[in-house]
């Protein structure tokens, strides 16, 4: 898509480009979205990828992932040994609704700031209990659980000017037991609902984390693995509107799809029967 509103394209920014914000700007990273569309209120492009971020670092606190690691990075991550949970990079890569050609581009960061309920990368952050930090056009900068993040379709928690730098995935998270369940229309076509649980090892705790069906993720954690009933009961005290609706399914639907999939990993993850 030509962007004929476009008068000017910030090649490279300075190390912290939020001072430099004004009203008709755009981040830049992959721009597989922004480039795809029309943009009538956008005047001027800021292109992160020359500002050089480290994609992933991986220490004894657990993964920072930069905001502007694509996806096919992301995707090619080899974990160390015991973070069995890294495997849910290669699930929620794949639930993208693209070809090899947009994971060369796409971003992290990109699909989390555009908060769409099916965005898999926000799936992925708030299921291993990632924090954001966000950088503010005064210098400063603030965390934000990944939960809080997103507060509606395609509507997030960032002021004009901030910008989403890293997500820090705990060590924690990622040496948990995890499983998950992803429907949609078609085999290549946008998540209807998308949820992804984790258990801690030599526990009895659930997390279980709600998204593409809700218009923001819902999040519920146990102490201890819930019998079916209680589970249940939790999965009905969702408020009815944030269940989502589009073509790709009706709010009763992603509701229905919730609790029969929430059982399986309930079982899958050895609840009591």
């Amino acid at each position: 898509m030509d962007l004929n509103t476009i008068t000017d394209i910030v090649r490279r920014p300075s190390d912290r480009p939020g001072a430099a914000w004004r009203d008709g700007d755009a981040w830049l990273a992959g721009g597989t979205w922004l480039f795809s569309t029309e943009q009538p209120d956008l005047r001027r492009l800021v292109d992160l990828t020359a500002l050089g971020w480290d994609s992933l670092v991986p220490s004894a606190a657990g993964l920072e992932i930069g905001a502007t690691c694509t996806i096919r990075e992301l995707n090619a991550f080899v974990p160390l040994s015991d973070w069995p949970a890294c495997a849910l990079f290669t699930t929620c890569c794949e639930a993208f609704l693209s070809s090899f050609k947009v994971w060369n581009a796409a971003t992290v960061g990109g699909n989390i700031c555009m908060s769409l309920p099916a965005g898999p990368m926000i799936t992925l952050a708030v299921a291993l209990e990632a924090t954001y930090t966000v950088w503010a056009p005064d210098g400063s900068e603030r965390t934000v659980d990944a939960a809080d993040f997103v507060i509606g379709d395609h509507r997030n928690v960032l002021a004009p000017g901030e910008i989403l730098r890293r997500v820090d995935i705990p060590v924690v998270a990622l040496g948990k037991r995890c499983a998950h369940r992803r429907f949609s229309l078609t085999r290549l076509g946008r998540s209807t609902l998308f949820m992804i649980a984790t258990r801690s090892p030599g526990t009895a705790d659930l997390l279980l984390t709600i998204t593409a069906g809700t218009t923001r993720p819902v999040r519920l954690a146990f102490d201890r693995m819930p019998d079916a009933e209680a589970l249940r009961h939790r999965i009905e005290a969702i408020p009815d509107d944030l269940w989502f609706s589009d073509p790709n399914g009706t709010p009763d639907h992603r509701h229905h799809l919730a609790a029969h999939f929430a059982e399986e990993i309930r079982v899958e993850l050895g609840g009591p029967t």
